[in-house]
């Protein structure tokens, strides 16, 4: 199976026929979350999608590296290398360190992802624990001639690097349209063109997360670390870069300039990016505050939705649509989600039960094949989940009579649905355990409203009681400005 796979290349723009560099060997690294809050559906998208690709390629023989990294540190509000880092903001306004805030959503994002039924990636650096590969990274670019010093901090320079190579071939972006459609912003007067990017940023009097340096105090840039920990852990050539498809520009193209200049060439041979998650036509994200957490899904804590909805009708739903399409959120949708995988796991549970036959009406071997074919056309996941709904209707007639199975059939299909709903799609049943879960988060939510309305009317001893007394059964509570948060 290894030879059939065929995978989207945005660099190239086309599907091409996956060739590993050292068989059967593949290192995959992934862009992961910036955790300074909590992860919401969009963040689910890429997440469930290179699980996808991680599983498959385990499936079909291949021994994976997967890295997927977490941003601690770096990312500024601003792709202009302007603004202030997202978790030391955060950090201030919560007057805590910047690691509290990354751990305590790392933990969340996590919790969210396990729910996924999302594989742990093989490696999750930290950009803060390698800052020294990234100081080595800059280094090497200034030694090139491709970076410069400006008050401390390293720039990228983008217009001497496109005299010899091409800033934009990932992105389809023209330099000579970035001139024209730039301005310069206030502040960025120490770089030579406002499109060059920071390889390390000189770190103000007030800024939180400062590391020494060649060039003095400061942090690495957001595009820095994704380069400095593939190579670490990968190799200076690999077979995979993914990411959602936001990174595209200006993220994943600086990152192929970094990695041209470091080590004398484009060192990812397959770039794969997934496609975002729209509500009303308009991309979820944080920036447009438009976004829904998961949390918020699992709990129906949220006023756009009808209902909670469950970790794995989450998944079916992304699932559903092609990694490459754009994904429109509805409930109508998630409902509709949630009946169509409630009938797959019934037609599964329906096939254990039923009994060969002598006779014989269906090609197993066929059903299977045409499910490794979907797969291996650019993981088109809604068609294999097509030809698996198509195969209900022969587990229904056998089971009604109308059609025939022999043994060595009844077992393909048996391991055919075994291996590609739940070992690839990584769907799982949800079981009584989950059903508790779920009702002790809603309990837990009432309680917690109960307090809410408690300190809103001011009456401080039953707010007071309501945290104590949960605090004494393993529930930590913590007030935001939007309400309240809680773990176990």
């Amino acid at each position: 199976m290894q030879e059939n796979l065929f995978l989207y290349n945005s660099l190239s723009r086309k599907k091409e026929k996956f060739t590993a560099i050292k068989p059967p060997f593949v290192g995959m690294y992934v862009c992961g979350p910036t955790v300074y809050g909590d992860a919401h559906l969009g963040h689910a998208r890429p997440a469930i999608t290179f699980d996808l690709l991680f599983r498959y390629f385990q499936h079909i023989g291949y021994k994976v590296r997967y890295v997927r990294n977490i941003t601690d540190v770096g990312h500024l509000e601003s792709d202009a290398d302007q603004g202030e880092d997202k978790i030391a903001k955060k950090a201030k306004l919560e007057q805590v360190e910047p690691m509290e805030i990354a751990q305590f959503y790392s933990d969340r994002y996590h919790r969210d992802m396990d729910k996924l039924n999302v594989l742990r990636p093989s490696i999750e650096p930290r950009a803060s624990g390698h800052i020294i590969e990234q100081i080595e990274l800059t280094q090497k670019i200034i030694d090139a001639g491709y970076a410069y010093v400006s008050n401390g901090s390293v720039y990228f320079d983008v217009e001497k690097y496109n005299q010899k190579y091409n800033y934009g071939k990932l992105s389809g972006r023209i330099l000579e349209d970035l001139y024209s459609n730039t301005r310069q912003l206030d502040g960025q007067d120490e770089k030579r063109n406002s499109f060059d990017f920071a390889l390390w940023k000189n770190a103000s009097p007030e800024h939180i997360m400062r590391w020494n340096s060649p060039w003095g105090q400061g942090f690495p840039g957001w595009h820095a670390e994704c380069s400095a920990m593939g190579h670490k852990y990968l190799g200076e050539k690999f077979d995979i870069h993914g990411g959602g498809m936001d990174l595209l520009f200006p993220h994943h193209e600086c990152e192929i300039a970094q990695n041209t200049i470091a080590v004398g060439e484009n060192s990812i041979n397959y770039w794969v990016h997934n496609n975002m998650i729209t509500i009303n036509g308009q991309k979820m994200g944080k920036s447009l505050g438009n976004f829904i957490t998961l949390d918020e899904l699992f709990t129906g804590a949220n006023k756009v939705l009808e209902k909670a909805y469950s970790p794995m009708t989450i998944r079916f739903f992304i699932l559903q649509a092609h990694y490459r399409s754009t994904l429109d959120f509805s409930n109508e949708a998630l409902q509709a989600a949630e009946k169509g995988l409630a009938r797959l796991l019934k037609g599964v549970e329906t096939l254990q039960g039923l009994k060969p036959s002598k006779e014989n009406n269906f090609d197993a071997e066929k059903f299977r094949q045409d499910c490794y074919d979907a797969m291996n056309d650019d993981l088109n996941s809604p068609i294999l989940i097509s030809n698996l709904f198509e195969g209900l209707k022969t587990i229904n007639s056998v089971a009604t009579g109308s059609e025939k199975i022999d043994e060595k059939n009844l077992n393909i299909l048996k391991e055919t649905y075994n291996t590609f709903l739940f070992n690839v799609l990584g769907l799982k049943l949800e079981n009584e355990d989950a059903g508790n879960n779920e009702m002790l988060e809603d309990v837990v939510n009432m309680v917690l409203n109960l307090r809410l309305s408690a300190k809103e009317k001011k009456d401080w001893a039953t707010s007071d009681f309501i945290r104590d007394e949960l605090t004494k059964i393993g529930i930590k509570v913590k007030d935001t400005k939007e309400g309240f948060e809680w773990e176990i």
